[in-house]
């Protein structure tokens, strides 16, 4: 799919995976464009980064925010290569019944709604360039189910069903897809199984693997339900 060189937007940069992607694309060259809602962590990585790469403070639940974040880097940076939805929640673990209308509302909003707020905002002028990948971040919860995650199942079964949908209204030559990740330690992995999550690889060692794997997604994959390898 990709160029020699890409440009790559993505969004939840401030820890996890995303900051080791965002690590990871950067040493390979490309030009990064990234989101998180951690203003000291946004300003840290402007303060770290090339001068081609871009990191805001955006709210992805939040369409006017989107709306704004993605007519300037359009404007400064044309349509990008990759489109990669990353952010995301999950609920503190409990029954669904336990689960605070609050709660299970942020999460689908960001975890949800925010990929279709990037989408809407970003998906246009990349179909009008004639190529792209939309990869959309979902979970072995996006495929299977546990208890007391059931927020977070239902969202990334979500995503799941949009990529696939997704995938059937796009031009010959693009692509959208969803991509588990695989079992990573990350802060999210440890709010639900705690230190059971250190026996997972972390999520720069996780980069270096997939990385490359996104980088490599063509047309051929479009509709597919991808798993890191």
């Amino acid at each position: 799919m990709s160029k020699s060189l890409s440009t790559i937007v993505i969004t939840g940069v401030t820890k996890g995976l995303g900051r080791a992607l965002v690590d990871q694309f950067i040493q390979l060259g490309h030009t990064v464009i990234g989101c998180g809602r951690s203003v000291n962590s946004i300003k840290s990585m402007t303060n770290s980064f090339p001068e081609n790469s871009s990191f805001q403070v955006v709210d992805v639940s939040d369409h006017s925010q989107v709306q704004s974040w993605a007519k300037d880097i359009l404007s400064k940076f044309g349509p990008p290569d990759f489109l990669i939805n990353n952010a995301g929640i999950i609920n503190k673990n409990s029954a669904l019944w336990n689960v605070s209308e609050q709660e299970f509302s942020d999460l689908i909003n960001i975890n949800v709604k925010g990929v279709f707020n990037t989408i809407k905002e970003f998906l246009p002028e990349m179909i009008n360039m004639g190529s792209g990948a939309v990869v959309n971040l979902s979970s072995g919860w996006g495929r299977s189910t546990s208890p007391e995650v059931a927020p977070y199942c239902s969202s990334k079964w979500a995503v799941e069903g949009l990529s696939k949908a997704l995938a059937q209204e796009l031009p010959e030559g693009m692509v959208s897809v969803a991509l588990n990740p695989g079992v990573i330690d990350t802060d999210m992995l440890r709010s639900c199984w705690n230190d059971s999550a250190g026996m997972h690889e972390t999520p720069d060692v996780w980069a270096k693997r997939a990385a490359p794997f996104i980088l490599n997604i063509s047309p051929e994959d479009n509709g597919s339900s991808l798993t890191v390898s």
